[in-house]
């Protein structure tokens, strides 16, 4: 009897154990369901409206939080009728959440693989690039998709992935202030403008600007050429531009 009693536990404890095991499986998917950051099948992508442009911001760890934020600031705001004008994804090597210099975790929309073809792509930087621009990943991943891209922007060092990718030789390019010396040495093929008293550049379809806030004025000034100054005025408005421009202590 002693030994029956004892089966009866084991047992008991087993379909304790499945129970449980099933639980926490329902719970995962419940959870799955619930937030698409834990679903990573295809089918679960975000979004696009085929009929609008896409904007790609590029990121990778270590990069500088306000040149992904600053883009998605002025892109996907709505007109003030509350009408969508552009797609606005970011995109990393990888699935996995990328970290910013800041801290910031950020989950990709689209991986390099996955990526849908780009009409802006914008790159921007890291206090240091030497993994970036020794990441062939990165650099054909920007060759590929400026071959569709009705323009390319790169904010601070981002100009630093521009020039290892050669896709801008012979065009005009800003960096971060101070830094314009060293990209004119690693790239000489680029027209390296002079970064203490240019804030932003354009040149065919290439746009760079100093970086950090800096990213706003590239950012607003491609705005104004795809929807328009209304939209500019209105994205301005909606995000106290003028107040923080007005701002004393």
């Amino acid at each position: 009897m002693k030994k029956l009693g004892i089966l009866f536990l084991a047992i008991a404890i087993a379909v304790m154990g499945c129970k449980n095991k099933t639980e926490i499986d329902n719970s995962s998917e419940s959870l799955e369901a619930q937030n698409p950051i834990f679903n990573t099948k295809a089918e679960e992508l975000k979004k696009i409206n085929d009929s609008l442009p896409i904007i790609g911001l590029l990121m990778y760890d270590g990069v500088l939080t306000t040149e992904v934020t600053a883009t998605i600031d002025v892109f996907a705001k709505p007109t003030q009728d509350g009408k969508q004008l552009f797609n606005v994804i970011t995109i990393a090597e990888t699935a996995d959440a990328i970290v910013s210099e800041e801290g910031l975790k950020i989950v990709p929309d689209y991986t390099f693989e996955n990526c849908p073809k780009l009409d802006v792509l914008f790159v921007p930087s890291a206090y240091d690039m030497y993994a970036q621009v020794h990441n062939s990943a990165i650099i054909n991943f920007i060759k590929e998709q400026n071959k569709n891209t009705q323009y390319t922007v790169s904010n601070c060092a981002g100009a630093h992935l521009i020039g290892e990718s050669g896709i801008a030789d012979g065009k005009k390019i800003v960096t971060w202030i101070g830094g314009g010396e060293e990209l004119q040495k690693n790239y000489p093929n680029l027209n390296v403008q002079n970064d203490s008293v240019v804030r932003f550049v354009e040149d065919g379809k290439f746009l760079s600007s100093n970086g950090n806030l800096v990213s706003y004025i590239s950012a607003l000034n491609l705005l104004k050429k795809m929807a328009g100054q209304e939209q500019v005025d209105f994205v301005e408005s909606y995000i106290y531009l003028k107040e923080l421009q007005q701002w004393k202590e």
